[in-house]
């Protein structure tokens, strides 16, 4: 069990940064096309900026994965269920959000595994 707990928390710890690290880069994609134009037009900055916000905070969730598992984990689930949820809002890329909420299953498995912190319900 403890070899599967390895492995999520390296997955659930590494993917984050790395996603985030290219919301500076975008060299995996072009983050911005993920944006409603509903959002984007609500938001008080201008979209490049908005993804290197949300950049900072995935790298932040993906070291809090690596620095306090059970915590960071039960924030990266939030996190990808939020994200699934303003895809489903702007009605597209519906692929994408389904595989953020499966992914969020398997970072709620780890913060389980994890213990310490324990999620209501």
């Amino acid at each position: 069990m403890k070899n599967v707990q390895k492995i999520l928390k390296v997955t659930y710890g590494v993917v984050p940064v790395v996603a985030g690290l290219d919301k500076f880069t975008n060299l995996l994609t072009d983050w911005k096309q993920y944006v409603s134009l509903s959002i984007a037009n609500l938001l008080p900055v201008g979209t490049t900026t908005f993804m290197m916000i949300i950049g900072v905070i995935e790298i932040i969730a993906g070291i809090l994965v690596f620095a306090r598992t059970a915590l960071g984990a039960y924030i990266v689930m939030a996190w990808l269920i939020a994200i699934a949820l303003l895809l489903i809002a702007g009605g597209h890329y519906y692929d994408v959000a389904i595989r953020d909420l499966v992914m969020a299953v398997g970072a709620y498995v780890l913060a389980q595994l994890s213990g310490k912190t324990n999620f209501p319900g």
